[in-house]
């Protein structure tokens, strides 16, 4: 019964987003409508949750298929739009909607009174539908529609606010970056079909160079949605979009598209001789990433923007359980990453709100004209806390089982490739880091003084914005113990990262010794809380004014933490510029002269040839046999010579 019922939670929130569109376009009283929106917007993601509870609750291991519109078939190729219900899907359905869920409902009270209330919702919906199709195609042409469609759709939400021309940039820059990626992720495709006659994930099993290129090609695809080096600058500037928007994306949904894609082809590619390399290069550019970003991170001031690059250094450690082979072991952490940073942008979003509407703070979204809100604002402050402490790997929290798993599956890995062990180096570097900057940030913001204007009312969001902090809180709080470390579960409890992933993807063969292993977790707990306490200590100290010691620790690279390693510049200076410039002086100028010359050109000549021929167009029958005894004569003496 609930397999009949499955195609819903791919097609209710498309109907939903269609209803939404034309209502609000067609009628102006339904825009006003603003609970209903929200509430048919939220209905449409929380009942494709219930059902994927559901099918996870009667679940017996084996892959449940089911097809819902035939789309193409010529020669062998036979293209559907058909889904799969396997343990890996069901897991990312459940965390796309449950998350998405939350969002939506978050988003009635944070999107109130905006004018263009009906179509952020619509927005969100197309979102979800987009995001369903990719975590839930069986093949890779279903895959690529969903990867297209949240790449839309995040254009779309980036540049919400596309009056001003800073946001409408960022949304370009989005979706110019994610085309690159697009583009490797077709090639790859190309070569699949031209393989295998095939893009079924079942069907697909490749070796040798395919299995290189492949495997290379869909990682290249996966640095522009899952945002890693070089292609991961779109992702700070999304922050241009409305907070739930940040939320959505960052936490539970298009920058998990890239990890989720490289675990559906660990069976056939990555796990296949001939992708040894390519794993080890994931796992370098993860490192690379995670240490890039979370040096960043220390130096910025915009809450969200910490937030963001927090986002792409966590990204990096799920690149390096990928490159790794623990391919389980990265969905572990996105689930987890998923409690606890869809409650940090949350919660920064509630923060945002509050200072926005006590009307005399110039910048609602620095931290350094925060301070002291935890005392306004308990709910969004003692969630924002616990979610800091779950990234900061404190002991016990989700993110300290996840994170933990990594650096561990890490440094067994080191059996096939001393590279691992550099990369296991820069991890735990980053994970201090990473205690440290989000330490920094909840301190600045919830503790110390107040910075902000004596006459700002701050005071805590509505229960309809709380309530899913609440929730996302507690699972940030708990969600770790889903996945118990080995060396703790003994086979037992571990049904993410072991005992019922490992029935979707194929993970490398990591072991390390009892001691070792409880020596990697007693170097993960020293680790994070290191981390807090050093932050913790300079900033209870000296309050905003510890930037000041951490500027003269890092001294002039200060400033290039700041500028953000000028990336973007470079990129502007070395790509964009160029480009421009070949634009101006060379395409357009071709495109100009050559390409309309010749559609202008054709047309003067047409022109000036109907202006002769139509002389001979008279009307007098004479003068037309004539011209065909001309002709005949011309033909025929054609023909004889």
């Amino acid at each position: 019964m609930i397999l009949l019922l499955a195609p819903l939670i791919i097609l209710l929130p498309f109907f939903s987003a269609a209803f939404i569109g034309l209502a609000g376009f067609i009628s102006p009283n339904f825009r006003q409508q603003e609970k209903l929106i929200g509430g048919i917007a939220t209905l449409a993601v929380f009942i494709p949750f219930l059902l994927l509870c559901a099918i996870f609750a009667g679940f017996e291991g084996n892959k449940l298929t089911f097809e819902i519109l035939s789309w193409m078939k010529t020669g062998n190729l036979n293209l559907a739009f058909s889904y799969q219900l396997d343990q890996l899907s069901i897991l990312m359905g459940l965390i796309v909607t449950g998350i998405g869920a939350l969002i939506h409902f978050y988003s009635i009270g944070y999107m109130h009174h905006d004018p263009g209330y009906y179509k952020f919702f619509t927005y969100l919906n197309l979102f979800i539908f987009a995001m369903l199709n990719l975590v839930l195609g069986d093949n890779l042409v279903v895959t690529f529609l969903g990867w297209e469609g949240v790449g839309a759709c995040s254009y779309f939400l980036i540049g919400y606010w596309y009056q001003d021309m800073e946001k409408a940039m960022a949304a370009q820059k989005a979706f110019i970056a994610n085309r690159i990626g697009d583009f490797a992720f077709l090639v790859a495709t190309f070569i699949v079909y031209n393989q295998l006659g095939t893009v079924k994930y079942s069907e697909i099993t490749l070796s040798g160079e395919s299995a290189f290129w492949v495997g290379l090609l869909i990682f290249i695809a996966a640095t522009g949605k899952s945002a890693q080096i070089p292609l991961y600058v779109w992702l700070p500037d999304a922050m241009a979009g409305p907070t739930p928007v940040s939320a959505l994306i960052h936490a539970a949904t298009m920058v998990t598209s890239g990890i989720y894609l490289i675990a559906r082809l660990s069976p056939g590619v990555y796990m296949q001789p001939g992708a040894e390399s390519v794993l080890v290069f994931i796992a370098v550019i993860g490192a690379l990433t995670a240490l890039l970003a979370a040096l960043i991170a220390i130096a910025q001031n915009d809450i969200k923007k910490v937030l963001a690059y927090s986002t792409v250094s966590q990204l990096g450690f799920m690149f390096i359980a990928l490159g790794a082979g623990a391919f389980s072991t990265a969905i572990f952490h996105v689930m987890t990453h998923a409690f606890f940073k869809a409650c940090l942008f949350l919660g920064s979003g509630s923060v945002i709100h509050a200072m926005e509407h006590s009307h005399s703070v110039k910048d609602p979204q620095d931290i350094r004209t925060m301070g002291g809100l935890l005392k306004y604002m308990p709910q969004t402050g003692w969630t924002f806390i616990i979610s800091t402490l779950a990234i900061a790997g404190f002991p016990l929290t989700s993110g300290f089982f996840s994170k933990d798993e990594i650096l561990g599956k890490t440094f067994a890995a080191a059996h096939y490739s001393g590279w691992y062990y550099f990369v296991w180096v820069i991890g735990v570097i980053t994970a201090f880091m990473t205690a440290f900057y989000m330490t920094r940030l909840t301190y600045l913001t919830f503790g110390g003084n107040k910075r902000y204007p004596a006459d700002a009312h701050v005071h805590e969001s509505s229960p309809i914005m709380t309530v899913p902090l609440l929730i996302l809180g507690f699972l940030a709080a708990v969600g770790g113990f889903l996945g118990l470390p080995e060396v703790i579960a003994h086979g037992h409890y571990n049904w993410v990262s072991h005992h019922w992933l490992n029935y979707a993807v194929k993970n490398q063969e990591l072991h390390a010794s009892v001691t070792t292993e409880w020596i990697l977790i007693l170097l993960s707990i020293i680790v994070g809380l290191a981390g807090m306490y050093l932050a913790y200590s300079i900033y209870k100290k000296y309050d905003l004014a510890g930037d000041e010691k951490i500027k003269a620790f890092f001294g002039k690279f200060y400033k290039v933490l700041e500028n953000k390693f000028y990336v973007d510049e470079f990129y502007e200076a070395i790509i964009v510029k160029p480009f421009v410039l070949i634009s101006q002086f060379g395409v357009m100028p071709f495109d100009k002269w050559v390409v309309d010359g010749a559609v202008n050109g054709s047309g003067f000549v047409t022109t000036v040839l109907a202006n002769v021929l139509r002389r001979l167009q008279t009307g007098i029958v004479q003068t037309y046999a004539i011209i065909m005894v001309i002709g005949a004569i011309i033909t025929l003496a054609y023909l004889i010579l």
